[in-house]
């Protein structure tokens, strides 16, 4: 089983390479936060891997800290990139 988790892992890393590519040719700005999305989401993927085959409580931690700053970036690019517009729909 640890044999499988491996590949998998390694299987992920090679994703990483199909994202690199997005965010170096991305067409959009949008694209490219997509791509930094899956770098932090398969960097969490491969901790859990690595944590199971290692049987390393500390890996699980790093990638719950990982899934957290994936998540408030994502935030943060939103925020930066569609800011909101004061618009006044309420008032007749």
């Amino acid at each position: 089983m640890q044999t499988l988790f491996l590949i998998l892992a390694l299987f992920l890393l090679l994703n990483l390479g199909a994202g690199m590519w997005r965010v170096l040719r991305g067409p959009t700005a949008a694209d490219r936060m997509l791509a930094a999305q899956l770098f932090g989401t398969t960097a969490v993927a491969i901790l859990l891997l690595l944590a199971q085959v290692d049987g390393n409580a500390a890996l699980r931690d790093v990638a719950l800290v990982f899934a957290l700053l994936a998540a408030v970036t994502a935030v943060a690019f939103v925020r930066r990139a569609w800011p909101d517009q004061e618009t006044d729909h309420d008032a007749g």
